[in-house]
């Protein structure tokens, strides 16, 4: 009786954070977000002009496509659709309870994880529908004036889920726009495509079954000594996405694997043993990989001699983002323009979805609007990412990455190192790529355990 009674409480108790967190997140998802027409915006390794003769600022919600010449709308919409069609991770309530705990959501708790979850993303749509898609109903998402994903958006969706519920939903109809342009030959690569954008979202639901959902990350969490409810940082949510990634069952993913740095260094060696390890289906085929770096970007504060650097990394199409944030709200990084960071927020809190049913709705999981932060406010500690699909391509790419990072140290030491040969031959413990007993080695349990104290808490 008295756990029910614990029970209630913790519901109660999440349903007040949600509101707390929409209360206090929303009216930030309504404000508009202006770029610059004279300066190139960067995302994700691509390059968007919004350059017009007249000076001034606009805003990319497309409230005042009317006000700029066609060509340069064009633009616009382009960086639009290629924005939301990143995919857009956030607090979720009302989703399955997370086995040895009472928690239904992750309002207050889980952004961190959240941001990582987004940079996973990035990394498997690259793998599976590469840097060129884009999703064919991106800009169909209402993002009016009056609305910019309220609550009564939020309300909508919730409706169409409650309907899908009860009834199977009609496939959705292409816009007018596509319907008699597409061949055959379009039609099945959309199809494809649309499979897989499917399929790599459901890889992150909110239930106990998702390989990269919520309660899969707070069960490899526990190995580090992190329960749900707890703060997660940048590097410790590196280490779990790596373990969450090795021990996901789908066929689809045995040819991705994760690599974490060690203490700031890159050993090639390791990074290309994971490639080149055999894949569970037989395949002689080498992985892909996904390498994650956690740095500090300065010591109290982000120093800002490394803006050059940060703004260089998010200009590789490879990059798939940076987990990071200011002090107290982690943010997913995704482009730039000038010294301000473009990035998804994932503090808004939008109802559970059901990713197991047919034809589950897709706008909750796409982002209807970027948001900017200038450099100096980012918080100094972070996790970088990049994908290589091919041991050349990770060649070409720690080449790239070292002439960057040795021409942005100067007199300092680089952020970060590639190194040929083995961790183990530079005296470190290299742990193994399957471990059968345990998901941490000791090492890395120390490792994880020093991240925890030294990181900013995050809310």
């Amino acid at each position: 009786m008295e756990a029910t009674g614990t029970d209630e409480v913790e519901k109660i108790k999440s349903k007040f954070m949600s509101a707390w967190h929409n209360m206090k997140y929303s009216w930030v998802l309504k404000t508009k977000t202006y770029f610059s027409r004279n300066s190139p915006v960067f995302l994700l390794g691509k390059c968007y002009h919004f350059k017009t003769d007249e000076s001034g600022e606009l805003s990319t919600d497309g409230s005042n496509f009317d006000k700029i010449n066609t060509e340069i709308s064009g633009n616009v919409e382009e960086f639009r659709k290629d924005f939301i069609s990143r995919i857009w991770l956030t607090y979720r309530e009302e989703f399955p309870q997370i086995k040895g705990s009472a928690l239904t959501t992750d309002c207050g708790w889980g952004c961190t994880l959240r941001t990582g979850q987004m940079l996973l993303a990035q990394g498997l749509m690259l793998h599976f529908l590469g840097r060129a898609w884009v999703w064919p109903d991106a800009l169909d998402i209402d993002n009016s004036d009056s609305e910019s994903w309220t609550a009564h958006t939020v309300k909508k969706l919730t409706a169409s889920f409650e309907a899908s519920l009860t009834a199977e939903r009609e496939p959705k109809i292409l816009s007018n726009h596509h319907q008699g342009t597409l061949k055959r030959n379009c039609d099945d690569k959309e199809m494809r495509n649309e499979v897989y954008h499917r399929k790599i979202i459901s890889w992150f639901g909110d239930s106990p079954l998702a390989a990269f959902g919520l309660h899969q990350l707070t069960e490899y969490g526990k190995k580090s000594g992190k329960l749900a409810g707890d703060w997660y940082g940048p590097a410790v949510v590196a280490h779990i996405l790596r373990k969450a990634v090795e021990e996901a069952r789908d066929p689809e993913l045995q040819g991705v694997t994760v690599y974490v740095a060690q203490d700031c260094t890159v050993y090639s060696s390791d990074v290309i043993d994971r490639q080149c390890s055999f894949m569970d289906s037989g395949k002689a085929d080498t992985k892909a990989v996904i390498i994650l770096v956690p740095v500090r970007l300065g010591g109290e504060r982000t120093n800002m001699d490394y803006l050059e650097f940060v703004k260089g990394i998010l200009s590789l199409e490879y990059c798939v983002g940076i987990i990071g944030g200011k002090p107290k709200q982690s943010y997913y990084f995704a482009g730039f323009q000038d010294d301000s960071l473009i990035y998804m927020d994932p503090h808004y809190c939008q109802s559970f979805v059901d990713v197991s049913i047919k034809d589950f709705p897709l706008e909750s999981f796409h982002c209807p609007s970027p948001k900017k932060m200038s450099f100096k406010k980012m918080d100094p500690s972070c996790t970088i990412g990049f994908y290589c699909r091919t041991v050349q391509d990770f060649e070409k790419a720690s080449e790239e990455i070292t002439k960057m990072l040795k021409s942005s140290s100067k007199e300092k030491y680089p952020l970060f190192t590639f190194v040929k040969g083995h961790s183990r031959d530079y005296d470190f413990a290299s742990s193994p790529l399957h471990e059968e007993n345990d998901l941490f080695s000791e090492d890395e349990k120390k490792r994880l355990k020093r991240f925890s104290t030294e990181e900013f808490v995050l809310l």
